[in-house]
């Protein structure tokens, strides 16, 4: 596994270099070596902050899907597939026409709120249909979170801020700079506290029986993992908008090549998490360079592809 995690560690560093040198300005290594200041103005109030963004959502939503995928126990569930997405736009929504005046960390309190309401709701709703078929679960969730997608564009239109909120809450890195990212840094707890209990979270997935039969306080454990997932979606949908199927692809693969103990697979999630969303970054800021694509739409693509080919390897 150590040589595995080099490996990764590697692809993940020339993935953070490429993505300081490339954008609508060009830097070279001689302007940073030089100490330019233009060129250092740029690396430290854009590149590095929106590096550490992609980083920490990569991380974060590819680690909520893990969590997801246990608590659910279906390999197809992830905050897009589930409707936590969507409930966290609605959330936001609702603070800004109720309290305007209301600053990001009330926003995302109210984001949190609605996301761990949403993911409650949808683990209530699979365990009482009793879904055998793995594949009709992320279908369900796909429906449920269109319903919260139509009450949360219904509302924007309502309170005629349809437009701004298409435009925001669509993923997108361009808008990241120093001192408007910050809350982002949420994640790293959030990262933390799933690793040490990433023992608990591989019997959760066992099944509720089993894992009583061993001791494990079941919904206890269920609860922290949707709060863990609520803080990390709502505080990436405030920070960066709402970016699909990271949390599905990544967990998969991951557990299709080195299995499913979270003790020793979670570090490579999390660097797969980190290195697809740098992918998809770099893909759109070179695809009609010097303009960018929204990373909601390349994740969106590769994802959706990504996905698409699992459950069809799945069907078979």
């Amino acid at each position: 596994m150590s040589l595995i995690r080099m490996r990764w560690l590697a692809l993940f560093a020339l993935l953070c270099l490429a993505s300081l040198l490339v954008g609508a300005r060009e830097l070279s290594w001689a302007s940073l070596l030089s100490l330019s200041d233009d060129a250092w103005l740029t690396v430290t109030a854009s590149r590095l902050p929106r590096l550490a963004a992609l980083v920490l959502t990569g991380v974060g939503l590819a680690v909520c899907g893990v969590i997801l995928q246990q608590i659910v126990r279906n390999r197809f569930v992830e905050p897009a597939t589930s409707g936590g997405l969507d409930a966290a736009k609605l959330g936001i929504l609702v603070a800004m026409t109720l309290v305007p005046a209301a600053g990001t960390a009330t926003r995302m309190g109210v984001a949190l709120l609605f996301c761990f309401a949403a993911s409650a709701l949808f683990v209530a709703i699979v365990r009482r249909i009793h879904v055998q078929n793995t594949v009709l679960v992320p279908v369900i969730g796909l429906m449920y979170g269109g319903v919260l997608s139509a009450v949360a564009e219904f509302y924007a239109y309502r309170h005629n801020i349809l437009q701004s909120m298409q435009g925001w809450l669509l993923g997108d890195f361009s808008r990241v700079v120093q001192g408007q990212y910050e809350i982002i840094y949420l994640i790293l707890p959030i990262v933390a506290l799933t690793y040490l209990y990433a023992q608990r979270f591989t019997v959760l997935g066992m099944g509720e029986g089993m894992a009583t039969s061993l001791g494990l306080n079941y919904t206890a454990t269920v609860a922290l993992g949707l709060v863990l997932v609520a803080v990390t979606v709502s505080a990436t949908v405030i920070t960066v908008g709402a970016i699909p199927f990271v949390g599905l692809v990544i967990p998969n693969l991951v557990a299709l090549r080195y299995g499913d103990h979270l003790a020793r697979t979670l570090p490579i999630v999390a660097l797969g998490g980190a290195s697809l969303l740098l992918v998809c970054d770099i893909f759109g800021r070179l695809l009609i360079h010097p303009f960018e694509v929204p990373i909601g739409l390349t994740a969106g693509g590769i994802g959706g592809l990504l996905f698409l080919g699992l459950i069809v390897w799945r069907h078979r």
